[in-house]
């Protein structure tokens, strides 16, 4: 029998950990950090070639396996085994895999409800919504905010420009998707209404995926899952701490004027269809020159590499192991390191 299955969607940035550390303490709810499964390995599927042929399929579940051992924050108490997972998936898709493996992590906790917190899963929504028609919680946060903490992260888009951009694309998905399913399928959370009242707004969540609410989901910052992911990474920290009821509007300090502007030319409909009040309403209706786009994508390079570069040697070496894995992986499988033979050209030539 299946779980329930539930993805997170939006931007990171966005207090995700923050609501999937709250959530993960509901004891009918497992909510594991993310290895971003198919953000990795969708554009490295026609590599395994055709996954009917079974040597095929079970290759691309050992390395996602793999995938998961490396993760930045290790899934605790989790012991996925390969044969298993190839024995329960219902059709041999990443998807399939995907699932399987968080319905495992859940059983390891006696949980009914699995959680999925790869926001960047709103981009294969319509693979999602092909085979597995999960629950959506749809989180979301000031862009100008969201900003203000990718441009201190090793992680994501640096320049204004491109954090707008992304943020805008994100966003109006989300809202789509909303749209298509409705609101059985898919829940709203603003991120300041879950800082300012987190008992109500996780009660609201409860009650849409069927977990009962429970007072732990407010010591979240004292379970060993919040520990593991501020141990994890200097952009994780926070997670350690009881929710910081004022953190929002930070973009009015920590952007300047021409910074701010620019992301409401960018955004500025998108944050005003989600409740959000422009600074600069006029600069809406102004559209950037190409020459300007490209110099901001050239800084933003910059600035990626710049970050990179900052980043602690713990930060680094944490990351360095997933890297590593799918930089591998690529190049064996550009080398033909596994047989890429089609199920039925095999058989076939088991009669020649």
């Amino acid at each position: 029998m299946r779980l329930t299955a539930v993805q997170m969607i939006g931007t990171q940035r966005s207090g995700s950990n923050l609501l999937r550390l709250m959530l993960n303490q509901l004891p009918q709810v497992s909510a594991p950090h993310p290895p971003h499964i198919l953000e990795r390995f969708v554009p490295l599927l026609p590599l395994y070639g055709n996954l009917l042929y079974t040597p095929n399929f079970r290759k691309l579940v050992t390395d996602v396996c793999q995938l998961v051992a490396c993760n930045p924050v290790p899934w605790q108490h989790a012991a996925l085994d390969v044969d298993r997972i190839v024995q329960r998936c219902e059709a041999p898709t990443i998807i399939e895999i995907a699932r399987v493996m968080y319905e495992e992590k859940a059983r390891d906790k006696n949980a009914s409800i699995w959680i999925c917190k790869s926001m960047s899963n709103i981009h294969y929504a319509q693979e999602l919504e092909a085979s597995l028609q999960p629950l959506y919680i749809f989180l979301y946060r000031d862009g100008r905010d969201v900003a203000c903490s990718f441009k201190k992260a090793v992680v994501g888009e640096k320049h204004i420009y491109n954090i707008a951009k992304q943020w805008k694309e994100e966003q109006d998905k989300c809202i789509a998707l909303q749209q298509y399913v409705g609101n059985e399928r898919c829940v709203s959370v603003c991120y300041e209404q879950l800082i300012a009242n987190p008992e109500e707004e996780l009660r609201k969540i409860g009650a849409f995926i069927g977990a009962e609410y429970d007072a732990n989901c407010l010591l979240y910052y004292r379970s060993e899952e919040a520990k593991s992911t501020a141990s994890s990474g200097a952009m994780w920290q926070n997670v350690e701490r009881q929710v910081l009821a004022d953190n929002y509007n930070k973009y009015r300090k920590e952007l300047s004027a021409g910074e701010i502007a620019l992301f409401e030319r960018v955004a500025g409909d998108t944050l005003q269809q989600l409740g959000y009040t422009l600074d600069y309403a006029g600069a809406l209706s102004q559209a950037l020159p190409l020459h300007e786009i490209e110099h901001y994508y050239r800084l933003n390079k910059q600035l990626k590499l710049e970050a990179r570069l900052k980043q602690t040697p713990v930060d680094a070496a944490k990351r360095k192991k997933q890297e590593a894995l799918l930089n591998k992986l690529k190049m064996d499988m550009e080398n033909h390191y596994f047989n890429r033979t089609t199920g039925v050209e095999k058989v076939a030539a088991q009669f020649l």
